[in-house]
């Protein structure tokens, strides 16, 4: 969390090292570390309400500053009336619509973290694509502040915010008022029988949806009130705001999500930590690293607290049991997450499955309209095949996601940090700053920025050995962040980079031709993959991990290579996406777009790899046709709505011709003996045509 940006507020009158300093950096970190408490407040109240981890609370803390700006900004709302709306309105409500049409559903069939993260993951994209459509994807400043003005005079010649009194005061009535309702209410009581076991509360006269859309409403109120906190000490981004109250995720998993003191304590710590480290400027090279940890300290939380917690973060009551999305193989139903539908009882300690195989029709079907997507920008001209240039690079880094997800079960939402180091080691590479080399043409860039790359995908691999679920996607998506923070955003690294094409690839079309050839190659050694020893070696893990290592299947060695051969296939797609643009844009690689390409492909079919390219192309189609914002909406929708929707809109098929008519019936009479041998002929031809297997 950039720190620096919030302290500027707060004028330091105290001489420098001196006792005066620490305690005024220590009451402007108070600042952050309090949005932090409120933001891990509602994550562990809606998890202890729900058994659900909000993932969507960024957006949700976005979307309700945004509009609080345009009331008051735009419609001219009185802040006060303008804020109670938002937040005792537009906040509750909108997590009460989520309860009842998202999460109510998951919770009433039994689905478990997967299918649940997924959905979370659709109302989180589609929340940015609609803050986009209605307010634009430029950001925005003058988001205003309830409690603006002069600071409050402390003894001693210390100034503290109006603000963060509110917000410490806020975080002291949440949390007691929590406390007390928890543990003395009935509506406790309750609430922690639904919790325990929903069915069963149920059929004790619980009404365990009220309880639910009660958790939803609280959680909801508190990301709008941490994006109202923030808001006017930032410019509100529809990208940057909700990756920026993500990183506050910490918070909660050092809490375990169940402790509401031990969250408020580490929100607290790490803000004034991170304002009391403004204070060391060490000279030399380590500058630039020590002031990316100052205002990027949450992330490096973020990231610790996901690996320190363990296989599994307390409270996540399924998350050893299966976590499936779509069809089980093999059989063409819809399994349930975590249990046998119509059963009760567990499937037995499966590995993730997301997505679905497209089977018979469905494959014809999306082939051929995969082939005509790609063809059909080689009519295209000027910015219209400039926009299509990276459909076919996207798709590469997509299929990094089939791989490790949907072939190997592999929870990832880091993919988009490895894109982006597969663009920027093209660029170090072109221009020189490679560790002993010249600058080196475009083609061996890529080459070896896609070689070096690939290694770093143990970053992923290592933790997925003991982690699954929720655990290992908050370490995936804490290793993407930092990529992004310390790597891609950081003028050290991306400073003076030239990138650009070979001569004879110049041209946007014979570019295309060449990145087709890539795809189409990337396509084929995954088809590879999946149909052979290995392929059938990572379905084994994926289906039923016990089972695997019983078979003898090297299961931690399959987790590494999964995530290694995803690094690559990344690597290679961000390359070709920097050479498309022919610059390296770090907002291209934000986490927040990677969660964006993570449900696309999940919508698309994550078991196959020609939805990476359904998936790239509706992500880059969509927006390019339309207006910005159109894509993550679309996905948003279909990810909310994953349940009805088993394998993906890879797994579609053409509906089969039913069996002809049979022949009308005819008199014998009418017959001679001759015609009534024909007839029996054609229909015994018949019959075994129609027991024939399809």
């Amino acid at each position: 969390m950039p720190a620096a940006t919030l302290l500027t507020a707060a004028p330091l009158a105290a001489a420098p090292d001196s006792f005066g300093l620490t305690v005024d950096l220590a009451l402007a970190g108070l600042t952050v570390g309090s949005a932090a408490a409120l933001s891990g407040i509602g994550l562990v109240v809606c998890h202890r309400a729900t058994g659900v981890l909000n993932i969507a609370q960024g957006a949700q803390a976005m979307a309700v500053a945004y509009l609080l700006r345009d009331l008051v900004v735009v419609r001219h709302w009185p802040v006060w009336p303008a804020v109670a709306c938002c937040l005792l309105v537009v906040a509750p409500a909108l997590g009460v619509l989520l309860d009842v049409l998202v999460y109510r559903p998951l919770q009433r069939r039994g689905a478990g973290p997967a299918e649940t993260m997924v959905a979370g993951l659709g109302v989180f994209v589609l929340l940015i694509g609609v803050t986009v459509l209605l307010w634009g994807a430029a950001p925005l400043a003058g988001a205003p502040s309830p409690l603006g003005g002069a600071p409050i005079h402390l003894p001693g010649g210390h100034r503290l915010r109006p603000d963060t009194v509110a917000q410490l005061a806020a975080i002291l009535v949440l949390g007691l008022t929590v406390l007390a309702t928890t543990r003395w209410t009935r509506f406790g009581l309750r609430l922690r029988a639904v919790v325990d076991d929903r069915r069963l509360a149920a059929l004790t006269g619980v009404d365990a949806d009220r309880v639910s859309a009660a958790g939803w409403a609280f959680g909801t109120f508190t990301a709008g009130l941490v994006g109202i906190t923030l808001a006017p000490y930032l410019l509100l981004d529809p990208y940057g705001l909700p990756l920026l109250v993500m990183e506050t995720m910490a918070v909660a998993v050092a809490a375990r999500l169940r402790s509401i003191p031990v969250a408020v304590a580490t929100g607290l710590g790490l803000g004034i930590a991170q304002a009391e480290l403004t204070r060391l400027r060490p000279s030399g090279q380590l500058l630039p690293l020590v002031e990316a940890v100052q205002s990027n300290l949450f992330v490096v939380a973020l990231l610790a607290t996901a690996l320190l917690a363990g296989p599994r973060i307390s409270g996540e009551r399924a998350e050893a049991a299966p976590l499936a999305v779509g069809r089980t193989r093999g059989t063409g139903r819809t399994r349930d997450v975590g249990r046998a539908r119509g059963t009760g009882r567990a499937d037995g300690g499966g590995r993730p499955e997301i997505g679905g195989r497209p089977q018979g029709g469905g494959g014809r079907l999306a082939g051929a309209v995969c082939l005509v997507l790609l063809l059909l920008p080689l009519g295209f001209r000027g910015n219209d095949l400039r926009s299509a240039l990276l459909v076919p690079a996207l798709a590469l880094v997509l299929l990094s996601i089939v791989v490790v997800t949907g072939y190997g079960g592999q929870i990832s939402l880091g993919q988009a940090g490895y894109a982006g180091l597969g663009a920027l080691g093209t660029a170090l590479l072109m221009s020189g700053r490679g560790p002993g080399l010249p600058p080196l043409p475009a083609a061996p860039s890529l080459l070896i920025a896609v070689l070096v790359t690939a290694p770093l995908g143990l970053l992923t691999g290592w933790p997925a050995i003991r982690r699954r679920g929720l655990a290992l996607a908050l370490v995936t998506f804490a290793v993407g962040t930092a990529m992004s923070r310390f790597v891609f955003q950081q003028p050290y690294a991306t400073t003076g980079l030239l990138l650009d094409r070979p001569g004879f690839l110049a041209g946007d079309r014979a570019f295309y031709l060449a990145e087709l050839l890539l795809l189409g190659l990337g396509l084929l050694a995954v088809r590879a993959l999946h149909r052979g020893r290995l392929g059938r070696a990572l379905t084994a893990m994926r289906d039923h991990e016990p089972g695997a290592v019983a078979a003898g299947v090297d299961v931690p060695g399959l987790k590494l290579f999964a995530f290694v051969a995803g690094a690559a296939l990344a690597a290679l797609g961000g390359g070709l996406m920097g050479l498309a643009g022919r610059a390296f844009d770090p907002a291209a690689f934000d986490p927040v777009r990677g969660l964006l390409w993570f449900a696309a492909v999940v919508v698309a079919g994550a078991d196959s790899a020609l939805g990476a390219v359904l998936a790239a192309a509706l992500l880059i189609g969509l927006d390019a046709g339309t207006v910005a914002g159109v894509s993550a909406v679309a996905v948003g929708v279909l990810a909310g709505a994953i349940g009805r929707l088993p394998g993906g809109l890879a797994a579609l098929r053409l509906p089969r011709p039913g069996p002809p008519p049979p022949l009308p019936p005819l008199p014998p009479s009418r017959l001679s003996p001759a015609g009534r041998r024909v007839r029996a002929v054609i229909a015994a031809r018949l019959e075994r045509e129609d027991g024939a297997p399809s």
